[in-house]
């Protein structure tokens, strides 16, 4: 199948970061179509052999497994062009329609890594350059809007020039192969659908840590905030794929139709909530692995005076026969005590104690994302011991690590994203009415904010952020998984 790939912000950080490395991937296993192009498009002033030297030199900066040899590369850069275009300029889509028309493809791929601001302007130009035909698709990159009402201007624009079908909204943490295995977990096996309901599972914990900061993102970070980056669309999704009812099929539309029945379900915010159940951080000066680090507002492009949150930790539940009661717990945040993302399944103790046991024998399902990606599942055993008639329970772990059983096997979540576009598959994307239901849940927190004059909690860079998130979950008599 031929194609071409366009990419907007093609010089951008996203481009060289994810993308390429991605494209790279898929074209070194074998399975990127034969007879595809990757155009790059940004405002400097290159040739095509000089974008094919700037996207090699960063290469050097990826994980050795993943670096190609001079000879790879060589060939991958035979499939790179370059249109210089200022997007903001209507006349320079000509220069963009002139490549393209250069040949005939059955599929043209416009992923739109830029700003927000920019999503309206590039599709609204390449409708009136003709380029929004029905082979076309179209990427979009998050963050979709800043609020509700942006978010709704955007996607009815973008509407206007392509269809449903057409659009696909990413969200890379759902193409991580431990997101694809959760799906598989609940619905391609009968051990675990008759426990995942209320009567079983005490609470769901959902965690997205970084050690890392803003870096040199700062400017960025003003406007957007851990709320807006983190839980509006991942964390969600991963609530949504926890909490979802089995679809009918495995087709897209099942899929979604499932996730916005979660999204639409969440309780509905109230003044008390939004005081006592939802935690906004920000880091303080501290230490990462034995090295001082600065507070967020000393870093680049941050105001000294910033309120914007680094840290959040909330509680919400799922109004529904299957989950009421059921505390879900988001947490997510930079700087933090380490990179770790994981959703952890606390199952309710058995019914009646038999055993004379001082230790906790609740059951816990635990889903590893990153940086290790697999299960584990966490039971009770009889322990060994020398006195006659012990009834000592030790805790015991099921360990599957995807990485060792799959190795080669396994497919990075951009690489399987820019696939599916490819091949236009929409399972792992998001529908325009998804992302509202999951704006206008956070929209009431975002406005909340704006009248607190407190401003977020400090935490010291390195911990797991401040103590009000622990707090919180201890109202309900649990705590986050490390602290337990």
């Amino acid at each position: 199948m031929s194609f071409d790939l366009v990419l907007f912000g093609g010089t951008g950080d996203l481009a060289w970061r994810k993308l390429m490395p991605a494209l790279f991937q898929a074209f070194r296993h074998g399975t990127l179509p034969s007879g595809g192009r990757i155009i790059g498009v940004g405002r400097d002033d290159l040739s095509a052999e000089q974008y094919r030297a700037r996207i090699g030199s960063r290469f050097d900066q990826v994980e050795l497994a993943k670096r190609p040899s001079p000879q790879e590369f060589a060939r991958f850069a035979a499939l790179l062009e370059y249109v210089r275009m200022d997007l903001s300029h209507p006349a320079d889509y000509a220069r963009l329609t002139a490549k393209l028309q250069e040949r005939q493809t059955d599929t043209v791929v416009m992923y739109v890594a830029t700003a927000p601001a920019l999503f309206t302007t590039v599709c609204e130009q390449l409708a009136v350059a003709g380029l929004n035909t029905g082979q076309t698709r179209v990427v979009l990159e998050k963050p979709l809007g800043h609020n509700l009402a942006s978010n709704r201007a955007i996607n009815e624009a973008v509407g206007h020039v392509f269809s449903e079908k057409q659009i696909f909204r990413i969200d890379h943490y759902l193409g991580k192969p431990a997101v694809q295995n959760l799906f598989a977990l609940r619905f391609g096996n009968a051990l675990f659908e008759p426990l995942w309901r209320r009567e079983h599972i005490a609470n769901i914990q959902i965690t997205i840590a970084e050690e890392l900061g803003v870096e040199n993102r700062g400017a960025f970070y003003e406007t957007t905030g851990a709320l807006r980056d983190m839980v509006q669309n991942h964390a969600l999704q991963l609530l949504c794929a926890i909490g979802m009812e089995p679809p009918i099929n495995a087709h897209a539309d099942a899929i979604r139709d499932e996730k916005l029945k979660v999204l639409r379900s969440l309780k509905p915010w109230t003044p008390e909530s939004l005081a006592q159940d939802v935690i906004r951080g920000q880091y303080a000066a501290g230490s990462i692995a034995g090295v001082a680090v600065p507070a967020y507002r000393d870093e680049g492009g941050v105001n000294p005076q910033s309120h914007t949150e680094t840290f959040v930790a909330l509680r919400t539940e799922i109004s529904n026969w299957r989950w009421a009661g059921v505390p879900f717990y988001i947490r997510t945040g930079k700087r933090l005590a380490g990179r770790d993302a994981r959703i952890v399944i606390n199952f309710r103790p058995t019914p009646h104690a038999i055993f004379n046991s001082q230790m906790d024998v609740s059951n816990q399902l635990v889903i590893n994302l990153q940086p290790k990606d697999g299960l584990e599942l966490h039971l009770v055993a009889q322990g060994q011991s020398n006195r006659r008639n012990s009834q000592t329970l030790s805790p015991v772990q099921l360990d599957l690590d995807f990485d060792k059983r799959f190795g080669s096997e396994r497919v990075g979540a951009y690489e399987r994203l820019l696939l599916d576009v490819i091949d236009g598959r929409l399972n792992l994307f998001v529908r325009a009415d998804e992302q509202f239901e999951a704006w206008r849940w956070v929209e009431p927190i975002i406005e909340h904010w704006k009248n607190d004059v407190q401003g977020p909690r400090l935490y010291a860079a390195g911990t797991w952020g401040p103590s009000a998130a622990s707090a919180m979950i201890a109202r309900d008599g649990y705590c986050w998984s490390e602290e337990c």
